[in-house]
C-alpha cells in the first residue's frame, strides 16, 4: 500500500478534511482546515507519521462492531454517524 495524503470537502465546500494513510493502509485523521495556506504543516505532520508508523492491533471488540455494520449495510441499513 502506498502513502498518501488526502484531502476532501467537508460541509458545504467551506472546509476540508485531511487524512493522512501510511504503507499499512491505515488512515490518520489530521483535522479539518479551513484554507491550505500552510501546506507545509500537513506535510510535516504527514512525514512525522510515516516515520513513525506501527500496524495497529485490532481488538476483539473493535472487529465485532465492524461486523455488526457490515451485516447493516448488507441489509440496507445505514449507519448514522451523529
Amino acid at each position: 500500500m502506498s502513502r498518501e495524503i488526502k484531502i476532501n470537502k467537508y460541509q458545504g465546500n467551506t472546509h476540508y478534511s485531511v487524512h493522512v494513510v501510511d504503507s499499512f493502509g491505515q488512515e490518520h485523521h489530521l483535522g479539518y482546515w479551513k484554507s491550505f495556506e500552510y501546506i507545509e504543516d500537513i506535510e510535516k505532520k504527514a512525514e512525522e507519521i510515516w516515520s513513525n508508523e506501527t500496524k495497529q492491533e485490532v481488538d476483539s471488540m473493535s472487529k465485532a462492531i465492524k461486523q455488526c455494520i457490515d451485516i447493516d449495510i448488507k441489509n440496507g441499513i445505514e449507519p448514522s454517524l451523529d
